[in-house]
């Protein structure tokens, strides 16, 4: 009856040989093509370290008007971008500036890869079952991952610094971006697609003239939870070296500074109630227009 209550599992020896095998394995594959992957990755890393010299190097007065700016473009609502200011000014009072701006930066430069990779894919998606049927299980466990486990790969591949941390953020970020894409542009009224079709629209153009557009409130929601996971992204990819308001949180779970961790979680907090708020406004701004426009 021991089988009833210890569950039959593979050798010892075999298990290990197996374990090691992988090992062994994806530490060859690195060797072999690590430094090829890096150098692909090359502009990515000149695109964060502009991202971030721009935003820490900029006098905070004109970040503060040109953040405050962007958030009046996006909300037209004085509470969001008095909100947005006030979040800043505070930031910059308790001396969390330079890590808020490095921050801002990698969500920025996470937001823009993940959107220039997850829109295409979602598109060939809502245009192909066959692919959607392939890439949604590729997304459920992207989604299910835990995130430390993104680190492991990439931190073998890339090592320790702002690219592997910004790889591990795109990945743990981009699935909601691909999914609402796929999702939008799925909920266009087919009434409206042979419409267009009628008027004699090519493919591309009845995407990009009527797909595309009647889908954007959705697409926003997509990069809204982008956002959102990115930031949470933020503070675990701190472990791999990625300067921010998450290395502060990380020391002072380290060292169990209890203040530390406190306002620098309040500053992340705030930040991403600030994205939250403004690509939400803008959201629904984009929702009535579509609603005037075909109402």
């Amino acid at each position: 009856m021991d089988w009833f209550y210890s569950f039959p599992n593979m050798n010892d020896e075999t298990l290990r040989n197996l374990k090691k095998t992988l090992d062994e394995g994806f530490k060859a594959f690195t060797r072999e093509y690590g430094d090829i992957i890096e150098s692909f990755f090359e502009p990515l890393q000149y695109f964060l370290i502009q991202a971030e010299r721009f935003m820490t190097a900029t006098p905070w007065p004109i970040m503060i008007l040109l953040i405050g700016g962007i958030a009046w473009i996006a909300s037209r609502n004085w509470k969001i971008v008095a909100g947005t200011v006030i979040t800043l000014l505070l930031i910059g009072y308790f001396d969390m500036w330079s890590d808020a701006m490095k921050t801002i930066a990698m969500i920025f430069v996470g937001t823009v890869v993940s959107i220039f990779v997850g829109i295409p894919i979602g598109i060939v998606m809502a245009r192909s079952d066959s692919f959607q049927r392939v890439v949604n299980p590729i997304l459920d466990v992207m989604q299910t991952m835990p995130s430390f486990v993104y680190l492991i790969p990439v931190v073998m591949l890339l090592g320790i610094g702002k690219v592997p941390g910004l790889i591990a953020v795109v990945i743990y970020a981009i699935p909601p971006m691909i999914r609402l894409t796929n999702l939008g542009i799925r909920l266009v009224d087919k009434d409206v697609l042979e419409a267009a079709d009628a008027f004699g629209s090519s493919s591309w153009q009845r995407l990009k003239n009527v797909q595309i557009p009647l889908a954007l409130p959705t697409i926003m929601a997509g990069i809204n939870q982008t956002i959102m996971m990115a930031l949470a992204m933020v503070v675990i990819a701190s472990m791999i070296g990625v300067q921010g308001l998450g290395q502060p949180v990380l020391r002072s779970v380290n060292g169990q500074f209890f203040s530390l961790g406190l306002f620098n979680g309040l500053a992340i907090v705030g930040i991403a109630i600030i994205f939250d708020r403004v690509s939400q406004a803008y959201g629904k701004r984009l929702q009535k227009h579509q609603e005037v426009v075909h109402g």
